[in-house]
């Protein structure tokens, strides 16, 4: 008995330690493991996992569109409020795609990506036909810009705009807002003042946005350093832009805005955005799971669009007006363009009580980027921005008639999309499951060691114990009283056997 004790509790004892040795080699060499994967295959290079999302975007994208119809243009023009109405949305499909991907040997790789659209009619609210009342952008851009100018020239293109019969409002569809539409104004403009509008041909919001590229990126690989994976080394050429007014402003900071390094902190990431002529610094908010996967929450902070008072780091994108909205004019063609979130959310009162019909909403008008610490990676995303033009009363243009200063919102757009399906699929398991599984094996197999250990001592511990042995029971001692009885009993018994 002791011997099969002994036995079974050194056999238990190294199941025990079997036990803990893979424990606590999961636990130095998990980790190791991990990272080495997630290096492997975030970086940018055609054997890795994500090279193909990167080069080819799998993610469904969609570019959602609202239009702000002025509805009293005839009060504008005499000094009222604009009152306003949100059309939309009018949902685009959105397709990227990389080209021109040529690696070089310092550890980088250029590309031009390209985008193109298509109409969505079952997801949207509205066609591309449908008529909006807006300002008349090219009109009341050139009025603002020329401003400055001497009074006949503003005086001679006022008559211009009369001849061709040019108002202060226009009533243009969708698809024309947004990809354009033949206007003589380009050629009258660009007439009276050569090289104001360096363009010719249609005029429209996107005219330049479908079927066109953000310029030549040329970002780090992560093939030596993976801290630097997609960071911008330069874009067009340039590592920095001439925009702006300051050195800070001008830098082109983070990554292009699809990937960042792995292994984040929720601290706050960077990206360059052409669109926006300017990098942005977006802040951790939160952290929560997409699908299951774990993710960190980054958003847009509110000195991101504040003045150069309000946010001293601002100034160099001054001339600035309230906080909330940006001037783009310098990367616009000089046009009084500005750039907000949507409904002016996070912006100074003063610029929502100068119009009517916006209500700002974090859940609707807030940006947010969704991304797994882990890889880098976006999960879930939907950026928002708006258009906005500054228009007013410009002396000698009469088309402007008695327009009070405003910074009037044309449209707003959210590009918005989220990993899905297969690629979903394929990414949680070999990016948070296994590692996962791994996490819980290292536990479970240092817990499953002490108690296999605990049982070979106790084991070992009852085996040598020595074995007990009933000993034959002694008389009890007799008493003052029990040898008279015991006497005169054997007596008794003697004399009857006589």
């Amino acid at each position: 008995m002791g011997s099969a004790r002994r036995r079974a509790s050194v056999g238990l004892g190294l199941a025990g330690a079997a036990c803990a040795l893979v424990g606590v080699s999961l636990l130095l060499v998990g980790p190791r493991i991990v990272k080495e994967q997630v290096i492997k295959n975030v970086r940018i290079d055609p054997g890795s996992i994500s090279f193909k999302m990167w080069k080819d975007i799998p993610v469904p994208f969609y570019m959602s569109v609202y239009f702000f119809e002025v509805l009293n243009p005839n009060q504008v023009l005499q000094g009222e409020k604009p009152v306003l109405y949100q059309r939309g949305p009018y949902v685009y499909r959105e397709f990227r795609y990389k080209t021109n991907i040529t690696f070089h040997d310092n550890d980088t790789v250029s590309f031009l990506e390209y985008r193109t659209l298509f109409f969505q009619p079952e997801l949207s609210n509205g066609r591309e036909d449908d008529y909006i009342v807006v300002p008349n952008i090219l009109m009341m851009g050139a009025a603002v810009m020329m401003e400055n100018l001497p009074t006949f020239v503003k005086i001679l293109l006022s008559g211009a705009l009369a001849g061709l019969k040019q108002e202060a409002f226009i009533n243009r569809t969708v698809g024309e807002i947004m990809w354009g539409y033949e206007d003589p104004l380009i050629d009258a403009i660009n007439a009276i003042v050569p090289g104001m509008i360096p363009f010719k041909g249609k005029f429209g919001l996107f005219v330049e946005f479908n079927n066109s590229n953000s310029g030549l990126f040329t970002v780090n690989t992560g093939m030596k350093n993976i801290s630097e994976v997609h960071m911008v080394d330069s874009w067009n050429g340039l590592k920095e832009v001439n925009y702006w007014r300051s050195h800070g402003c001008n830098m082109i900071n983070g990554t292009a805005g699809e990937m960042w390094p792995p292994f984040m902190s929720p601290t706050s990431l960077d990206f360059y955005s052409p669109d926006a002529c300017r990098s942005m610094r977006l802040v951790y908010e939160q952290s929560g799971k997409f699908q299951g996967v774990p993710t960190y929450r980054f958003v847009a902070p509110k000195t991101l669009f504040a003045n150069g008072t309000d946010y001293p780091p601002n100034e160099g994108f001054c001339p600035c007006m309230q906080s909330g909205i940006q001037n783009v004019s310098s990367c616009r063609l000089n046009a009084p363009m500005f750039i907000s979130h949507p409904h002016f959310y996070n912006a100074d009162p003063a610029l929502l009580d100068a119009v009517e019909g916006l209500h700002p909403n974090k859940d609707q008008h807030a940006l947010f980027l969704d991304v797994h610490p882990l890889t880098g990676i976006p999960m879930n995303c939907s950026i928002k921005l708006q258009l906005n033009l500054y228009i007013k009363q410009v002396s000698g243009i009469i088309q402007t008639g008695r327009i009070k200063p405003v910074v009037l919102p044309l449209l707003w757009f959210a590009e918005s999309g989220s990993i899905e399906g297969s690629v979903l699929k394929q990414f949680y398991t070999n990016l948070v499951l296994i590692p996962s599984l791994l996490d819980y094996l290292q536990y479970i197999c240092l817990g499953l060691s002490i108690l296999l250990i605990i049982s070979a001592v106790v084991l070992m511990a009852m085996s040598q114990r020595p074995p007990h042995h009933p000993s034959t029971q002694s008389k009890p001692p007799p008493s003052e009283t029990t040898p008279l009885l015991h006497d005169s009993a054997a007596l008794s018994q003697d004399d009857a056997e006589a």
